[in-house]
């Protein structure tokens, strides 16, 4: 228990400060308690040997560990956090968004890497309006616009073009910088695209010239505003004035 507590610590502070020395530190400690011959096969020594690859960012083997003492930790609310971020950082997102669904433990439910984890797992099942959510109900702070370049990103990725609009578009009035700008017009064009693919709703074109419209000063989104607009009417589709 000395050495698990030994380990608790030094990750904790290696995580907070940034250092390497007590990252190692603690999966070293966690190594020596789970590879002892008195440990290796109790549920404490799985999840050192677990706590020690996930330090080690080898989500293969925490994966193994985990799933050992999977069925006497159910109910363990940092156990189903842990099993998810691995599960996740595997690409397992269905598992890794019911894992992460039944943690109870409210204090975690409010962490920001719990939540980012959990919006990456709805966007990537294909629920990228469940991840926005979780944005909307963040207050303003790094946190939140951390998490707003975290859907813009993996939605782009994953052609959940829209709301990878709407994040560049908040992005962008937050930081005018060039490449939120490259990013909204691409995923306004992505929804463009899908729109007359007959993949996307026509309502959501509204949308988008609505976002366009803040770049109205800049010849590209007024050429694409026009290309929509022509489109929209020759398709019978009200976007308004």
């Amino acid at each position: 228990q000395e050495y698990i507590l030994k380990g608790v610590v030094n990750a904790s502070v290696g995580q907070m400060s940034d250092s390497r020395e007590h990252l190692k530190l603690a999966q070293q400690y966690f190594q020596l308690v789970g590879a002892s011959a008195s440990e290796c096969d109790t549920i404490p020594g799985r999840q050192c040997m677990a706590s020690c690859f996930f330090l080690l960012k080898q989500f293969d083997d925490v994966l193994i560990y985990l799933n050992s003492v999977k069925a006497y930790s159910y109910n363990d609310p940092v156990f189903n956090y842990d099993h998810g971020i691995a599960l996740a950082a595997n690409e397992n997102y269905k598992e890794a968004e019911e894992s992460l669904l039944i943690v109870t433990d409210e204090n975690i439910k409010q962490e920001y890497c719990y939540l980012s984890w959990l919006a990456r797992c709805f966007i990537y099942n294909g629920k990228p309006r469940e991840a926005w959510e979780l944005y909307l109900k963040m207050e303003s702070n790094t946190d939140s616009f951390a998490m707003l370049v975290l859907i813009a990103n993996d939605c782009y990725k994953t052609g959940a073009f829209y709301y990878a609009a709407k994040a560049f578009d908040v992005l962008e009035r937050l930081d005018p910088s060039p490449e939120y700008w490259e990013g909204k017009r691409g995923a306004c064009c992505g929804v463009f695209q899908q729109v007359i693919a007959r993949k996307e709703k026509k309502e959501h074109l509204r949308d988008i010239i609505i976002m366009l419209r803040n770049n109205a000063s800049t010849p590209q989104a007024e050429f694409m505003i026009r290309v929509m607009r022509k489109w929209a009417n020759e398709n019978g589709l009200n976007i308004g004035p």
